[in-house]
């Protein structure tokens, strides 16, 4: 699984997470730094990924085009790249379930 990063959310995670995600990427390493949202969204959706968001505009996105692309919307506020970090590698289990269930489009974590 390979994991899209919005804007919002650091790059580094992309190193960080290599040995659970690797081919992850981050928006601005892709060139979506000052895209909107649906262009995210159309660039995940044709190249494979899973977003990772912090955005509420993502989730409503979720909601209208359903998936894929599939979404974790993180529900944990601003934090610091460790918190995000500790928070996917303890979910990592939950995350390769959720990319697996046929008609689950967006995983919440707090």
């Amino acid at each position: 699984m390979k994991l899209l990063f919005d804007q919002n959310l650091s790059f580094k995670l992309c190193r960080k997470l290599a040995d659970l995600f690797p081919d992850s990427t981050q928006a601005r390493l892709v060139g979506l730094d000052r895209a909107d949202d649906s262009v995210v969204w159309d660039y995940a959706k044709a190249n494979a990924f899973v977003i990772v968001s912090q955005d509420s505009e993502m989730f409503d996105l979720s909601g209208l085009r359903g998936h894929p692309p599939k979404l974790i919307w993180l529900r944990c506020g601003n934090q610091k790249t460790s918190f995000i970090e500790k928070l996917l590698r303890d979910h990592h289990a939950h995350i390769l379930a959720f990319e697996q269930h046929p008609t689950a489009g967006c995983l919440e974590l707090y």
